[in-house]
Order: structure tokens, then C-alpha cells, then sequence
């Protein structure tokens, strides 16, 4: 478990750890650490580094040698890693596949809290960006029936995480909000800053939907610092920072720099955050002010077609109803209908019932 938490949550610390005893390992092919630290490596790789080619090939020489001394540690570290690397590089089939192996070598020995998290990473790393919500719902209600069973926290933070995010896909706030603090409560004290990122981060998201634009703010502000304590995830930081500048405009806020934010979409190497990150910066296009619709639309095509090309479906539904914003600003009434009612489709077939209410009863409003 030491090795596992290690390598998931401070890949620098990790990596710096492993150096010294790579050649000594190599020397007296000692394959089983070997193995280990090529897991640590491809994590070092892949979540410091944002390197994803690099970090599968770690992953995989971790593989080759786990699968050839059938080292079950390995195994279980070098495919859930793989999965999560995977859908960093918007591969998400193929990322499910590695994690169901992983999933089910927890399944096989009993680790409990270990089903629990990759239960978490499927609905995280594939559910979530393919808008399959009604499959990360019922995984999430699985993880926590688990995780209450076992009596484990960890476990329970990790559950609560889940259904959380299965919440908010689902388009339930107060519920979202609930779990998600619950979750960052118990990540915090159990000092798993990597995960309270991603809760924090996931709390902004609620916020700023909730129309709690300075409250959205700080648990971007929060979920940086966080990541930053992890050395991980530099597109996850930079997203936040366009969180952090849509909620200022939002709040009516004057001091945005929207040079310096295209800037940062340019350094953001994972694929599914892209796809979202240029939504947010349509938003923020929309609403800063009258000159830049023109603009705004660019981002926003750009969004749906990034979204469109690895099946980010609950992503292209969000930026179809920006889209329709947009059109209604524009006093193009019909074509924002035409938008808002795809969007609604294809909510409706992410089993995303919470935003298909919200919307249709703004389909009913325009005019």
C-alpha cells in the first residue's frame, strides 16, 4: 500500500527516491523492484511531466517484467496507471480496458480499498470525459457501498469523490456539493492532496454553476495550491486559472488578460481538458463583453470539435448549449434553439437528467 500511495501521490518525491537504487537494481537484476520503479517512473513521467508517450513506455517495461514473474503488485500499479495514462492522451477504450484488468486483480485478492479507487479512476478517467453517466453513477453507488462496508476512510473519501462527480455529471449540484466536501474533508486529513485537487476542482465547477462566482474562486485557488504541493498535473493547474478568470467574469470582474489565458490553452497537453478548457474560454468571450462574439465563436467550434473527435459527449452537449447562448445573444433566436436542443439530445443520452431539466426549461424561455 506505501508503494501505491507513494507513487500516486508525489511523483517528484517518488522519482527522487528511486534514482539512487535504479542501477544497483539493474546490476543484480533484481526484477521485481526493477519492475516497481519502472511503475514510478511512468508515474513520474506521466503526472509530473505530462510526457504520456514516455510514461507508457515505463508502463509497459513494468508490464513485461510483472507479467513474466507474475508480480502481482506490479500488475495492479502498472495497468491502473496505464489506464489513467491512457486517457491523458484521449485514448479512453483502451484506457478502460487496462483499468477493468487492474479492477479485477483487486476483486480477485480482496483489496478492498483498492476497488474502491479504481472504481473512482474508471468513472474519473473514462465515464467522465465520455459523458457516460449513467455507468459512472452506478460505479460510484458500488465504490461507496464498498468503502461503508469496509469502514475504511480513505476508502469513504475516495467513494464520496466518486459519487460526487457522478452528481455533478448528472447535472445535481446540492447533491455534488454535499459529497465532494465530504470528500475533500476526509482527502485533506488523510493528507491524499493529489485527489483533494481534484475535489476542490470539481467544487469550483459547482460554484460557478450555482452562480457563486467568489466561492468558485477560492476552491480553484485551493485545488492549485494543492496540485502544486503534489508536483502534478500542470493542465490541471492552468485550468483552474481559467476557472479562476471565467468566475471574475462572471463576478463582473475588470481585470482579466485574455492574451495571457490563450496562452495558457496552449501549454495544457492533456487531451480531454483541452477539449473542456476552450469551452470555458468561449464563456469567457461570451461574457466579458460585446466585442469579442466573433472570437468567442471560434473557441466555441473548437470546443465541439475537439469534444466531437475522442467522443467527449458530455463536453459537446455543454458547448452546444454555449453555442446556443452565444446565438441568442446574437438575436439569432431559431439557431439558438436549434443549438440548446442538440445539446438537450445529447444529454439526455449521457443519462444526464439534471441538465436536460435545466435546459429544456430554457429551450422553453427562448423567444
Amino acid at each position: 500500500m506505501g508503494l501505491y500511495y507513494t507513487q500516486l501521490v508525489l511523483p517528484a518525491a517518488a522519482k527522487a527516491a528511486v534514482d539512487p537504487i535504479v542501477d544497483l537494481a539493474i546490476k543484480h537484476n533484481y526484477k521485481k523492484r526493477i519492475a516497481q520503479i519502472n511503475v514510478i517512473l511512468g508515474f513520474y513521467y506521466m503526472a509530473a511531466n505530462e510526457d504520456y508517450p514516455k510514461g507508457l513506455e515505463y508502463y509497459e517495461k513494468a508490464l513485461k517484467i510483472g507479467e513474466e514473474i507474475n508480480d502481482i503488485l506490479t500488475l495492479v500499479l502498472a495497468k491502473n496507471a496505464m489506464g489513467c495514462c491512457l486517457s491523458y492522451n484521449g485514448e479512453f477504450e483502451k484506457a478502460l480496458s487496462y483499468l477493468e484488468k487492474a479492477l479485477a486483480i483487486n476483486v480477485k485478492t480482496n483489496v478492498q480499498w483498492g476497488v474502491v479507487i479504481v472504481k473512482l479512476n474508471i468513472i474519473y478517467f473514462v465515464y467522465r470525459p465520455l459523458g457516460n453517466v449513467k455507468l459512472a453513477y452506478q460505479t460510484s453507488q458500488e465504490a461507496l457501498r464498498i468503502a461503508n462496508e469496509s469502514g475504511d476512510i480513505l476508502s469513504k473519501a475516495q467513494a464520496n469523490y466518486a459519487l460526487g462527480v457522478s452528481y455533478y455529471l448528472k447535472g445535481f449540484l446540492k447533491e455534488a456539493e454535499e459529497r465532494l466536501l465530504k470528500s475533500s474533508d476526509l482527502l485533506q486529513k488523510s493528507n491524499q492532496l493529489a485527489y483533494a485537487a481534484g475535489a476542490s476542482t470539481f467544487l469550483s465547477a459547482i460554484y460557478l454553476d450555482m452562480e457563486e462566482y467568489e466561492t468558485s474562486q477560492k476552491f480553484s485557488e485551493e485545488a492549485i495550491s494543492f496540485w502544486q504541493h503534489s508536483s502534478m498535473r500542470s493542465s490541471h493547474i492552468i485550468g483552474c486559472k481559467i476557472f479562476i478568470a471565467l468566475a471574475k467574469v462572471m463576478n463582473n470582474e475588470e481585470d482579466i488578460k485574455l492574451n495571457e489565458i490563450f496562452c495558457w490553452y496552449e501549454n495544457i497537453k492533456n487531451k480531454w481538458a483541452r477539449g473542456r478548457t476552450c469551452n470555458h474560454i468561449g464563456k469567457i468571450l461570451v461574457n466579458v463583453d460585446n466585442h469579442h462574439l466573433l472570437e468567442a465563436e471560434d473557441w466555441i467550434k473548437r470546443s465541439i470539435e475537439t469534444n466531437q473527435k475522442y467522443g467527449m459527449l458530455w463536453n459537446l452537449a455543454r458547448g452546444y448549449a454555449l453555442y446556443s447562448d452565444l446565438c441568442n445573444r446574437k438575436g439569432l433566436v431559431s439557431q439558438a434553439k436549434e443549438k440548446l436542443s442538440k445539446a438537450i439530445e445529447i444529454f439526455k443520452e449521457c443519462g444526464a437528467d439534471g441538465w436536460v431539466e435545466k435546459y429544456e426549461k430554457e429551450l422553453a424561455e427562448l423567444s
